[in-house]
């Protein structure tokens, strides 16, 4: 499979100059590549920063689905993309994906207490609520945690082949 920084320099080869104010952010997982580009500075923009993401979005639509048509046979990942203006950033075309957990009561009553204030409309909608709360809250160390995975990738891609 091929590693974030692979998939980072395929997309950095075939990204038109100019869409973006440097390498596009590559996040990837094994369903998805998410490519998020800052745009550059627009000094004479009058709109907003998700105005001037819903242009980019219209006119490089074309060319950003034949990039993703490539990535996808490539990568056999689905390949959304998403934009950043200053601290605004939105992405699109992303995937749900639905995910089975089995829950025992103490859990499924969280979820229902999120539910019942309003925080979420289902047990699903406030699971996701929880893994944002907790991507949020240990940003950090869940950092630390795939700097440690990517470290056990590169140990064991030199280690012997059976």
């Amino acid at each position: 499979m091929a590693s974030e920084s692979d998939i980072g320099d395929w997309f950095a080869a075939r990204i038109p100059a100019g869409w973006f104010s440097g390498p596009p952010e590559i996040e990837a997982d094994g369903d998805e590549v998410l490519v998020l580009g800052t745009l550059p500075a627009d000094p004479s923009a009058k709109d907003g920063a998700e105005e001037q993401i819903r242009r980019f979005r219209e006119e490089s639509r074309d060319q950003r689905m034949r990039i993703a048509e490539e990535g996808q046979r490539k990568f056999r990942r689905k390949v959304s993309w998403g934009a950043r203006v200053g601290e605004h950033a939105r992405t699109f075309t992303t995937l749900s994906m639905p995910v089975m957990t089995r829950l025992r009561q103490p859990e499924r009553q969280v979820l229902d207490t999120l539910i019942a204030a309003g925080v979420a409309r289902s047990r699903s909608e406030a699971l996701a609520w929880c893994v944002r709360l907790v991507a949020e809250k240990q940003a950090e160390w869940l950092k630390d945690l795939k700097s440690a995975l990517a470290g056990v990738e590169k140990a064991r891609a030199k280690g012997p082949r059976i």
